[in-house]
């Protein structure tokens, strides 16, 4: 059985209210990340899409008739990876391209298939049971914890997505163009 680490030790806000080092939250975030797609590699071993082809198409179904590079700036891919992987997903029947508008038929458009989205539903479902499961072993306080914990995830999870959006600072502070 695996040894279980030291409680995080919690570190003063500048407004002197307690708060989870960074360090270690983002150390348990990836941790969490991998357990959960290890757990849902286990629950369901007839999925062949890579994590990443899941969230090209996953993101893709958000955003649907992105074009390529607007694909590319949401999941912050190099373009050369994206087309990686939009040629397997086009190869497999996940995703379709489609000539763009009369101004320019040389842009092309993604649009998620039948068969994409139920992969990405299928995978959604997965994480749900892993997660149900992984839940219901814990004690009652851990799940009260984290039934608190979950609108500042998902908060954190905003604020995350709106710095990917953000250009960082140039060299004294201001932001680059």
């Amino acid at each position: 059985m695996r040894e279980r680490p030291n409680p995080p030790r919690l570190e003063k806000s500048a407004a002197g209210r307690p708060q989870a080092p960074v360090g270690e939250l983002a150390d348990t975030i990836g941790r969490l990340r991998r357990a959960l797609r290890r757990g849902a590699r286990v629950a369901d071993p007839g999925n062949q899409l890579s994590v990443a082809q899941l969230e090209v198409v996953a993101s893709l179904a958000e955003h649907p008739g992105a074009r390529p590079s607007e694909l590319a700036r949401l999941l912050n891919m190099r373009p050369n990876t994206l087309t990686t992987l939009v040629n397997a997903l086009t190869t497999q029947g996940m995703i379709t391209r489609r000539a763009g508008a009369d101004r320019d038929r040389r842009a092309v458009s993604l649009a998620v298939t039948d068969d994409g989205l139920r992969a990405v539903h299928a995978w959604q479902a997965t994480n749900s049971a892993v997660l149900n499961l992984a839940v219901s072993v814990l004690t009652p306080a851990q799940r009260t914890a984290l039934a608190r914990a979950t609108p500042a995830l998902g908060a954190l999870a905003e604020a995350v997505d709106q710095l990917a959006d953000t250009p960082p600072p140039g060299p004294r502070g201001e932001m680059s163009d």
